[in-house]
């Protein structure tokens, strides 16, 4: 009898633990819960950049060492093309002329294009810049 007690106790004190501790959790895929797949180019790619200001302010942009600082009035676009592809690394810095956070969404619309679209955001101290990476993958700092 006493050793029925005994499982009886035990079987309900695992099936209370397992019930209260809800990390406890299955292996399993994560199809539906990685998020969404990085943005990456084809390393030496022909790369068309189009930047949009979706803010209310100037934003001035610059390919360091490529161009002179492109200023970009609010709802303006603009395309750069990037003949030699990803060698080197691509990089493109952008800042609010007043100073504000600035928010860079990126995606990529076809083969050879990132659109790069500039939003105002409360988030300090913002993203800076877009890097295209030699090996095609694509960072926002």
């Amino acid at each position: 009898m006493s050793k029925l007690i005994s499982a009886s106790l035990l079987a309900t004190a695992l099936l209370l633990t397992s019930a209260h501790d809800s990390n406890i959790t299955l292996a399993g895929t994560c199809a539906s819960q990685c998020g969404p797949r990085p943005i990456q180019f084809t390393p030496g790619q022909h790369i068309r950049v189009q930047v949009v200001n979706r803010t209310p302010r100037l934003i001035t942009l610059q390919k360091p060492s490529t161009t002179d600082p492109i200023f970009l009035r609010p709802g303006q676009e603009l395309q750069l093309e990037h003949g030699d592809g990803t060698q080197p690394n691509i990089s493109l810095v952008f800042w609010d002329e007043t100073g504000r956070s600035l928010q860079a969404n990126v995606s990529k619309p076809n083969f050879g294009t990132l659109h790069v679209e500039f939003r105002p955001t409360w988030r300090t101290p913002g993203d800076r810049s877009v890097y295209i990476l030699n090996d095609g993958r694509v960072d926002v700092f």
